[in-house]
Protein backbone atom coordinates (compact mmCIF):
# COMPACT_ATOMS: atom_id res chain seq x y z
CA UNK A 1 0.00 0.00 0.00
CA UNK A 2 1.64 3.52 -0.80
CA UNK A 3 1.29 6.60 1.23
CA UNK A 4 -1.32 8.27 -0.60
CA UNK A 5 -3.72 5.34 0.55
CA UNK A 6 -2.71 4.49 3.97
CA UNK A 7 -5.95 5.18 6.12
CA UNK A 8 -4.77 8.20 8.41
CA UNK A 9 -8.43 10.14 8.82
CA UNK A 10 -11.17 9.60 10.67
CA UNK A 11 -14.93 10.82 9.07
CA UNK A 12 -15.11 14.45 11.15
CA UNK A 13 -11.18 15.13 9.96
CA UNK A 14 -12.02 14.04 6.70
CA UNK A 15 -15.42 15.98 6.55
CA UNK A 16 -13.76 18.72 7.78
CA UNK A 17 -10.74 18.50 5.12
CA UNK A 18 -13.29 18.24 2.27
CA UNK A 19 -15.13 21.05 3.57
CA UNK A 20 -18.78 18.58 4.02
CA UNK A 21 -20.53 17.42 6.51
CA UNK A 22 -19.52 13.83 7.79
CA UNK A 23 -23.25 12.76 7.21
CA UNK A 24 -22.55 13.89 3.44
CA UNK A 25 -19.48 11.73 3.56
CA UNK A 26 -21.58 8.69 4.61
CA UNK A 27 -23.83 9.34 1.71
CA UNK A 28 -20.96 9.67 -1.07
CA UNK A 29 -19.75 5.89 0.48
CA UNK A 30 -23.65 4.39 0.61
CA UNK A 31 -23.33 5.80 -3.52
CA UNK A 32 -20.13 4.49 -4.25
CA UNK A 33 -17.95 7.54 -4.73
CA UNK A 34 -15.79 6.85 -1.76
CA UNK A 35 -14.95 3.59 -0.02
CA UNK A 36 -12.85 4.36 2.70
CA UNK A 37 -11.13 1.83 5.12
CA UNK A 38 -12.75 0.18 8.25
CA UNK A 39 -11.01 -0.81 11.32
CA UNK A 40 -11.54 -3.43 13.40
CA UNK A 41 -13.87 -1.25 15.43
CA UNK A 42 -15.60 -0.82 12.08
CA UNK A 43 -14.35 3.22 12.17
CA UNK A 44 -14.08 4.43 8.57
CA UNK A 45 -10.33 5.68 7.64
CA UNK A 46 -9.78 8.06 4.79
CA UNK A 47 -6.14 8.33 3.54
CA UNK A 48 -4.91 11.22 1.33
CA UNK A 49 -6.01 9.84 -2.05
CA UNK A 50 -9.84 9.86 -0.61
CA UNK A 51 -9.47 13.16 0.63
CA UNK A 52 -8.26 14.08 -3.24
CA UNK A 53 -11.61 12.35 -4.20
CA UNK A 54 -13.48 13.88 -2.11
CA UNK A 55 -12.51 17.47 -2.71
CA UNK A 56 -12.74 16.58 -6.44
CA UNK A 57 -16.64 15.43 -6.15
CA UNK A 58 -16.96 18.87 -4.26
CA UNK A 59 -15.62 21.03 -6.81
CA UNK A 60 -17.81 19.13 -9.39
CA UNK A 61 -20.72 19.48 -7.53
CA UNK A 62 -20.02 23.31 -7.13
CA UNK A 63 -19.82 23.39 -11.08
CA UNK A 64 -23.61 22.35 -10.19
CA UNK A 65 -23.02 18.72 -11.65
CA UNK A 66 -25.39 16.59 -9.96
CA UNK A 67 -24.04 13.26 -8.47
CA UNK A 68 -25.08 10.82 -11.52
CA UNK A 69 -22.56 13.39 -13.42
CA UNK A 70 -20.07 13.07 -10.38
CA UNK A 71 -20.21 9.26 -10.65
CA UNK A 72 -19.87 9.38 -14.64
CA UNK A 73 -17.45 11.55 -14.84
CA UNK A 74 -15.51 9.69 -11.89
CA UNK A 75 -15.73 6.47 -13.79
CA UNK A 76 -15.06 7.81 -16.91
CA UNK A 77 -11.72 9.51 -15.28
CA UNK A 78 -10.73 5.67 -13.90
CA UNK A 79 -11.79 4.17 -17.31
CA UNK A 80 -8.78 6.66 -19.18
CA UNK A 81 -6.46 6.04 -16.75
CA UNK A 82 -6.76 2.17 -16.70
CA UNK A 83 -6.46 3.05 -20.78
CA UNK A 84 -3.16 4.95 -20.10
CA UNK A 85 -1.75 2.35 -18.45
CA UNK A 86 -2.45 -0.66 -20.83
CA UNK A 87 -0.85 2.14 -23.75
CA UNK A 88 2.06 3.00 -21.51
CA UNK A 89 2.78 -1.32 -20.53
CA UNK A 90 2.21 -1.72 -24.58
CA UNK A 91 4.87 1.01 -25.21
CA UNK A 92 7.51 -1.17 -23.01
CA UNK A 93 6.49 -3.80 -24.64
CA UNK A 94 7.50 -2.52 -28.45
CA UNK A 95 10.81 -1.27 -26.83
CA UNK A 96 11.77 -4.45 -25.89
Amino acid sequence: MNDRNRPLYMISIAAELAGVHPQTLRMYEQKGLVTPQRTSGNTRMYSEADIERLNLISELTGEGINLAGVIRILDLQGRLADRDKEIDDLHKRVRR
